[in-house]
């Protein structure tokens, strides 16, 4: 059984405090739960990035089948940590036992994902256009592939202790490009963080691979963060959080001498237009499934339906009444720390206050501490396109719904809409010819629109996006989740005329890669 001991990892070391300590809290009980943990600091980041960019030449080298290997062996580690990491979890953030393992089968998956997406090769996008010696004016050989960035900063996500943290998308993703990885961990799981990161890096040592491959540094200040972003030697970074905290690395890190991007997936409210056809016909139905929706997981999903926007009438009153009845039979749930607990108090709470909004229902009284009781509001289009506060994100299980009177106002009420991670679409037949026109608009503030479904849920695959226009993400041309996150730690590198002999293996003539590949125009098989 692997122990938890608080250490800082960097490389194949563990290093103990060498000066401040924290405590895991066990949101249910406030209570701490053993070991300390290291408060890591400046000198164990300049340590950390330093393996990290000595590691960088031979790991981004690596043939694809090795590093595939890799990743596989990692997502062996922490199947193989067994209930010892589903405890722990659970203990750290109060989410109950089928979330936390249906979230570690997700880790493992993404894992797995990214293992068949770096030996399939469609990645290093080889491309090559051969000598025209011949031509009036001659074309040199011209042969060009991807090569990874440099070595990644990536910090754990709160509400996501596995799929988002440690070895979660961003990580995965990094090390299928050929990255090395330095993790600032999340402070309100450290416990689970240092279980997956002893997994990964065993997975290194196993592997043979340099030691800076993988680091991880545990701590609760935001100078531990800024450090890590300005060091030189990191050149990108993966981020999931608050709006105020992705801002915050993004100044740093355009702050530097040399600027990096920063993926930081930040804030959404995930738009729900409900159509009138569909609120008549089942309205009652999907009022008790909006409810489901909110309230799964206390609401602690970046893609929780914060907003609804539908057509007034008694049809959408039946829809409220149906989700007023489901939300007030809705237990208090869990929440995951203290502070995360207090913002969505805070967030309710001026909501309530709100002149233009009328509370519709509230959950039930939750009898722990730290538990969200659900919240529902009503306000009319009006009212909220006066107030963007009013389109503020509330983490947690709370929502508005938005009466407007006609379908010349929802276009309106989109086009005030900040970028959003999703926009949802429920509709029957006979509401397309409302719909049709709004998917172009939707196109323009999300990055994943869906029919007749709901946000929460994020499929793992080749053509997920989750992502979307600011302030949904930092940058809108990528992704945090499916295959295509890769593409945020490449960058293409052109070789002019080079011997064979010389080139790198994926560009030479013999392809002992065996991946397709694009010759004068037109793709070729491995």
């Amino acid at each position: 059984m692997v122990e938890i001991t608080g250490a800082i990892l960097i490389g194949a070391d563990a290093h103990p405090a060498s000066g401040g300590t924290f405590d895991a809290v066990n949101p249910a009980t406030g209570e701490t739960i053993a070991p300390a943990f290291a408060e890591a600091g400046p000198a164990d980041v300049d340590a950390a990035c330093a393996l990290a960019a000595q590691a960088f030449d031979s790991f981004s080298e690596l043939a694809p089948e090795a590093r595939a290997q890799f990743l596989d062996a990692v997502a062996d580690g922490i199947a193989a940590i067994g209930d010892a990491l589903t405890d722990r979890a659970m203990a750290e953030t109060g989410l109950p036992r089928p979330r936390l393992e249906g979230e570690r089968g997700r880790t493992i998956g993404q894992l797995r994902l990214f293992a068949s997406v770096v030996r399939e090769g469609a990645w290093l996008d080889v491309t090559i256009d051969t000598a025209l010696p011949e031509r009036a004016i001659p074309r040199p050989d011209l042969r060009r592939r991807n090569v990874a960035l440099g070595p990644v900063a990536v910090f754990g996500a709160s509400n996501f202790p596995l799929a988002f943290s440690v070895a979660g998308g961003d990580t995965a993703s990094a090390f299928a490009a050929g990255c090395p990885v330095v993790v600032k961990g999340h402070p309100a799981h450290p416990g689970t963080g240092e279980l997956v990161a002893r997994a990964i890096q065993q997975a290194v040592k196993a592997c043979g691979l340099h030691p800076g491959v993988f680091s991880y540094l545990p701590g609760t200040t935001n100078e531990l963060g800024g450090a890590l972003v300005a060091d030189p030697r990191i050149k990108a970074v993966g981020f999931t959080g608050s709006r105020g905290g992705g801002l915050a690395l993004v100044r740093i890190a355009a702050g530097r001498e040399e600027p990096i991007p920063v993926y930081a997936e930040m804030s959404s409210i995930n738009p729900v237009i409900l159509f009138p056809e569909a609120a008549r016909s089942r309205g009652e139905t999907l009022g008790a499934a909006f409810i489901q929706s909110l309230t799964m997981g206390a609401g602690q999903f970046c893609t929780n339906p914060g907003l609804v926007i539908a057509f007034e009438g008694s049809d959408l009153d039946a829809f409220i009444a149906s989700a007023a009845t489901a939300l007030g039979a809705s237990p208090a749930q869990q929440m995951l720390s203290p502070a995360i607990h207090a913002n969505f108090r805070k967030g309710v709470d001026a909501l309530a206050s709100h002149s233009a909004v009328k509370m519709v229902a509230r959950g039930l009284v939750g009898e722990g501490v730290n538990q969200a009781q659900g919240a529902l509001f009503v306000a009319d289009a009006d009212a909220f396109e006066a107030d963007r506060a009013l389109s503020h994100e509330v983490f947690g299980s709370s929502s508005i719904i938005v009466r407007i009177k006609d379908a010349a106002e929802i276009a309106g009420l989109i086009a005030g809409l900040e970028g959003q991670l999703t926009a949802t679409l429920l509709f029957d037949e006979a509401d397309e010819a409302l719909v049709a026109p709004l998917i172009p608009l939707l196109a323009g503030k999300a990055g994943r629109i869906l029919a007749n479904g709901w946000p929460t849920g994020v499929e793992v695959s080749h053509a997920m996006v989750h992502g979307g226009p600011f302030p949904a993400t930092s940058d809108s041309r990528t992704t945090s989740v499916g295959a295509l996150a890769i593409d945020r730690f490449l960058r293409p590198v052109c070789y002019q005329n080079l011997p064979d002999r010389l080139l790198p293996d994926a560009l030479r003539q013999d392809n002992p890669y065996k991946v397709a590949r694009r010759v004068d125009g037109a793709m070729t098989k491995a």
